[in-house]
């Protein structure tokens, strides 16, 4: 592969991301045409398809998964090399991390970008679903995914963690909290249990339809419920509380400067203790990125 360069690395990385070769090329300030030709000569050359050209974008195939992974990983390691030896300084830093909906997450993300803000940077956080994690994870889109493994989900993650070459390491355990409104006619109490709750509106995250139950955000089974909400933004869901005397269960803690002050955490009664962790790819080195976002996560899991 003689002619596969870095930057045409970075053109196979950002149309991966972007799931369009249209989205690519402009980000990227080349032709579409230009680009196109580019990743047939890459496909040519490495005898088989990066990506399947699909009428809703571009997918990348099973043996481009595993290409993308390699190529990710020279990229690391080229940017450490820039910055730590070359001449031309500093290069602009690049990092995604993948989470479920949890504020704790969203509030060490803040931190990262604060202590960068004198760099340059192109810094991503996607709040997702679980399977999406897993694949981000895998593919090395995302460096981190914060998720979080319970008796019902456990054994079934950590085959699959396995199986796609992932790391999980526990930052905290952490009991179902219930979030809903300081005006809830519940709020008061000090603990509740799912028969308390069974007159109000669950709200829940949407996941994909064909989902297993271990993939999902869902603390507890939602089918049920009797009233049963699904939404796709943290957003929509306080508002969903205060609005309507809802609502959801996590294992998430409260961050009023994210949440404000119109939401309140109650422990659920009599449930089991999950384990939240992060999630990173064995052949991925964690570097100092990485290393401080999981030191923030540590302190804002436990305020």
């Amino acid at each position: 592969m003689n002619n596969l360069t870095l930057q045409k690395m970075r053109y196979l990385v950002s149309i991966a991301e972007n799931g369009s070769i249209t989205k690519a090329a402009r980000m990227l300030f080349v032709s579409q045409p230009s680009l196109t030709k580019t990743i047939q000569e890459i496909e040519d050359e490495i005898g088989f398809p990066i990506f399947d050209r699909t009428h809703t974008g571009i997918r990348v195939t099973r043996n481009g998964e595993e290409f993308l992974v390699y190529v990710r990983q020279v990229l690391d390691h080229a940017d450490i090399l820039q910055e730590k030896y070359l001449s031309q300084g500093p290069c602009k830093k690049q990092y995604c991390v993948s989470t479920l909906h949890y504020s704790f997450a969203v509030r060490a993300f803040i931190e990262l970008v604060k202590k960068h803000q004198s760099d340059e940077f192109d810094f991503s956080i996607r709040e997702t679903q679980m399977g999406e994690i897993i694949e981000d994870v895998s593919t090395m889109k995302s460096a981190l995914g914060v998720i979080y493994l319970n008796d019902s989900n456990e054994k079934i993650l950590l085959k699959t963690f396995k199986e796609r070459d992932l790391v999980f390491e526990e930052i905290a355990k952490a009991c179902p909290r219930i979030f809903m409104s300081i005006n809830h006619p519940l709020a008061h109490n000090e603990s509740l249990s799912l028969e308390d709750l069974k007159e109000f509106p669950y709200v829940s995250f949407e996941h994909k339809e064909h989902d297993s139950f271990y993939l999902t955000e869902e603390v507890l089974n939602a089918l049920d419920k009797n009233q049963h909400i699904r939404v796709r933004d943290r957003a929509t869901l306080f508002d969903l509380l205060i609005g309507v005397n809802a609502y959801t269960l996590t294992h998430s803690t409260l961050h009023p400067e994210l949440t404000g002050t119109r939401i309140t955490a109650i422990p659920l009664k009599n449930r089991e203790r999950a384990r939240i962790g992060i999630i990173h790819h064995r052949n991925r080195r964690l570097g100092k990125l990485s290393h401080f976002y999981i030191e923030q996560l540590h302190r804002f899991i436990v305020e």
